[in-house]
């Protein structure tokens, strides 16, 4: 072979190669075709390219018959992929374009899993850091998805889970909320703590770590002398938790109003 040729071929092979790498495998296949090769992958476990089947899917065919399915696809093969923010998003454009479709109420379900999953750093407690800056809103989404399962859709297959879900959420929560209303008592931050002390009851009724939060509130005022509100405070905890430890170390006035 001529030399002289030799460059000309090696940019001709080059060219053809790349070519052909950019070649989309997924080139012509229809809707039918696309759904199908996602859901084998699916079946195998391979939700990354399940994922990216069903976004070719909806991409080439918004309108088709596989649309809709693909997108609700599309959302569980983001979520058991990992791509936890990406699902949220899908489910929350499927929500909102088909609030009346009869799975629904597993749209929600698989939002709460997935802002729950997003959320999991909130509970590995990693030492030491600001406890007051740490990010709750992931969790108190899922709550909320949860809660709308429970409380809009009573029939559904999810709503057993979604409540021990919601239990499990709330106790998690109460804990960071004594935790911080913890932190601002060591720093004198007095009326932090009643303000969140007061949110927990509010939000967090019947979570193990309420009673606790009353007695911090309660120390709070006893710090700040108002000691007519720590007197009422005990009383609330005497009422609702008798045997609290806590209860034998309050004031002699609680004991005086009591016998009153």
């Amino acid at each position: 072979m001529n030399a002289r040729y030799l460059p000309f071929l090696l940019l001709f092979f080059l060219t053809v190669g790349c070519s052909t790498l950019d070649r989309d495998p997924t080139e012509g296949w229809s809707a039918k075709k696309l759904f199908e090769e996602a859901k084998k992958a699916m079946f195998v476990g391979n939700y990354q390219v399940a994922s990216e089947y069903l976004e070719t899917l909806e991409a080439r065919y918004p309108f088709g018959e596989y649309a809709l399915q693909a997108q609700f696809e599309l959302a569980y093969s983001l979520y058991k992929a990992g791509q936890y923010n990406t699902a949220i998003s899908t489910l929350d454009r499927f929500i909102k374009e088909h609030p009346r479709n009869p799975r629904i109420d597993y749209a929600y379900y698989l939002r709460g899993l997935s802002h729950f999953k997003s959320g999991t750093i909130f509970f590995e407690r990693l030492v030491p850091r600001d406890l007051s800056i740490i990010d709750q809103r992931p969790v108190q989404s899922a709550f909320d998805d949860f809660e709308i399962i429970v409380r809009n859709f009573p029939d559904s297959p999810y709503v057993g889970d979604a409540r021990q879900r919601m239990i499990f959420l709330r106790n998690e929560m109460s804990q960071h909320e004594i935790h911080v209303a913890e932190y601002y008592y060591r720093r004198n931050a007095y009326v932090a703590v009643i303000n969140r002390v007061k949110y927990m009851l509010e939000r967090f009724d019947g979570a193990p770590e309420i009673p606790d939060a009353l007695v911090l509130m309660a120390k709070s005022y006893e710090k700040m002398g108002m000691m007519d509100l720590a007197d009422d405070t005990y009383k609330v905890l005497k009422l609702n938790f008798p045997k609290h430890p806590a209860l034998k170390k309050s004031s002699k006035t609680l004991e005086e109003t009591d016998t009153d």
